[in-house]
């Protein structure tokens, strides 16, 4: 029995959303029960066809084996029976949205191959960030659709470079379309993620993120509170921006203590993320966020050496404000894991990742993110078993 999976009423109304969405579409329990199987966990609140607990959420897609944030990467995840499926939007120059996690895309597309776009390179501030290379924002989305997508992290995952040029970038659009499609074929909704990426900046240059993601969300009915999506950020008030124009849940993601959201240092804002995991911050957040995502080492602290300590209280402080957490993000590489459960020499080889995840999932966490959906799903069902 997971920890908490049921404490609260605003929790369990946001994980057993996509109950009342498969009633809507008029699924049968058998077609639910096979979604149950298919991620191996038992469904948070007795609900049967919501989301499991713990949660297991493609990071980028299946990114561990394919290019981030490709159709590629978001089919196969999906697939392997991930609950719900990442994706970052930024804009293109004349104001499409496309999933890319990040608008520099020199390291995950061939753009530095295209001498037709050489002069596109340029020098820009992004979030106080002084950053060398291709933007999404310089290009219109049918000169973004020449590129092709490609491995970000290749001295890791060279396996992954087999994939490089296979994928376009994807509007966020297409997503959409892939998953109604999806979800019609495998009888139950298609769950998506969705991050507003530096929302600050493009509303600064005249690009704002949050009305155009609104748009797409009430044309293809991801525009209510039950909803099979999450929408979430590292700007607050992007999120509260949000909650002014759908009902969809959403998600503040924290990062490091210290850290300023950018939102903040633009107005003036002196909070950091460790006045948000308070109980005032968390209060703040619940009055129009269904969730937050932490960084791992919020609910979990490293010491010096990198291995794991005692658990923060964030998780018992969130979940007494009926809120989800979904912190991030777990990956098989020894690189990416506490020092506890790195296994040998190489960096690059796998950890004792189900080790790792035991740990985590202890805390009562309400789902994960992972490059890696496969690994995550046996660590979610080995938890629950």
């Amino acid at each position: 029995m997971t920890h908490g999976a049921s404490s609260s009423p605003a929790r369990r109304s946001v994980l057993g959303a996509a109950v009342l969405t498969t009633a809507a579409l008029g699924i049968g329990a058998g077609a639910a029960q096979a979604g149950e199987r298919t991620g191996g966990v038992r469904p948070s609140g007795g609900d049967r066809g919501g989301l499991p607990v713990p949660t297991v959420i493609a990071h980028r897609g299946a990114s561990g084996y394919r290019p981030e944030h490709t159709l590629g990467a978001y089919q196969f995840a999906l697939d392997m029976g991930a609950h719900v499926i990442e994706q970052d939007l930024v804009p293109t120059k004349d104001g499409h949205l496309v999933c890319r996690h990040e608008n520099d895309i020199t390291g995950t597309t061939d753009v530095a191959a295209h001498p037709e776009f050489a002069s596109r390179r340029t020098t820009k501030s992004v979030d106080g960030v002084s950053l060398t290379g291709w933007f999404t924002e310089d290009f219109t989305l049918a000169e973004l659709k020449t590129l092709r997508a490609k491995e970000r992290i290749p001295g890791t995952r060279q396996e992954n470079t087999l994939y490089d040029g296979r994928w376009t970038v994807p509007t966020f659009e297409e997503v959409l379309q892939w998953a109604e499609k999806e979800g019609r074929r495998r009888g139950r909704p298609v769950w998506l993620y969705v991050e507003t990426k530096h929302p600050t900046y493009f509303r600064s240059i005249g690009l704002g993120l949050e009305e155009r993601l609104a748009k797409l969300l009430r044309r293809y009915g991801r525009h209510r509170a039950n909803s099979p999506t999450f929408l979430q950020s590292f700007e607050p008030t992007s999120m509260e921006r949000m909650a002014r124009l759908v009902g969809t849940p959403r998600v503040v993601l924290l990062w490091t203590p210290d850290d300023r959201p950018w939102d903040f240092r633009e107005s003036g804002d002196p909070r950091t993320v460790a006045d948000l995991v308070k109980p005032d911050g968390l209060d703040w957040i619940a009055g129009f966020a269904q969730g937050v995502g932490p960084l791992l080492d919020l609910v979990i602290p490293k010491d010096a050496n990198g291995r794991l300590t005692e658990p923060t209280t964030l998780v018992r402080d969130a979940h007494a404000r009926g809120l989800v957490l979904h912190p991030y993000t777990m990956r098989n590489e020894n690189t990416f894991l506490p020092a506890d459960f790195r296994r040998g020499t190489d960096p690059n080889a796998y950890g004792d990742v189900f080790g790792a995840y035991k740990a985590y999932f202890a805390t009562g966490i309400d789902g994960i993110f992972t490059d890696n959906p496969d690994t995550g799903l046996l660590a979610a069902s080995d938890f629950t078993a």
